[in-house]
């Protein structure tokens, strides 16, 4: 979905594309369990934390399908979809890293770097925004697989947390591979604002 924002936009923006739809509510789903997910994490509930994340990323799944499905794209569900992803995915991460657990432990660097990483990207959306007047929403693909491979990395952690697995190679592996999305995403989205203001 592309969508270009500027200062006026909200003001002519229809009644339609500010609406709340079912695919909308999945996605806010997903935001609401954060907080349950955390618990169970700190708790070391694991079962729970496993069946939480699962929820959780079926309504990622969900909601761009249905949208489609029920002809039901907004702005609003395009604006959040991204923004509960990366929500979901920062929480995990930093709950990982500051509990103690003897079968894996994330680095505490490896969070850090996620969040720069988001925290990158916001700064980069805001400053075009502050200096061209607009936005573009428009993740590509390899953000995408980015995200979906962060996400099954963390269910892929949750599942040995609760079955006491240890397959350390395959654990380093997943990390590098995870780290390698995180960095490229970064470097791709800092390529695109640098051709960005090339262009104007």
């Amino acid at each position: 979905m592309h969508v270009k924002i500027n200062i006026d936009f909200f003001k002519k923006l229809p009644a339609r594309e500010k609406k709340i739809t079912i695919s909308t509510l999945f996605t806010l789903l997903r935001v609401f369990l954060t907080p349950f997910l955390v618990l169970f994490m700190v708790k070391g509930w694991w079962g729970f934390a496993l069946w939480c994340f699962f929820i959780a990323a079926l309504t990622d799944t969900c909601d761009g399908s249905l949208a489609r499905w029920r002809n039901e794209q907004t702005l609003l569900g395009a604006c959040l979809d991204p923004v509960a992803d990366k929500i979901v995915i920062v929480a995990s991460f930093f709950t990982l890293a500051c509990i103690n657990n003897p079968v894996f432990v994330v680095p505490r660097w490896f969070a850090f770097l996620v969040f720069i990483k988001e925290v990158a990207l916001l700064t980069g959306v805001i400053c075009l925004y502050m200096r061209y007047g607009y936005i573009k929403i428009e993740p590509t693909r390899f953000s995408k697989m980015s995200t979906a491979i962060q996400m099954c990395f963390i269910g892929w952690l949750f599942a040995c947390y609760f079955f006491d697995w240890m397959p350390l190679k395959t654990y380093v592996v997943m990390l590098g591979v995870v780290m390698v999305m995180v960095l490229g995403s970064l470097v791709q989205y800092a390529y695109i604002g640098m051709l960005l203001r090339k262009n104007k």
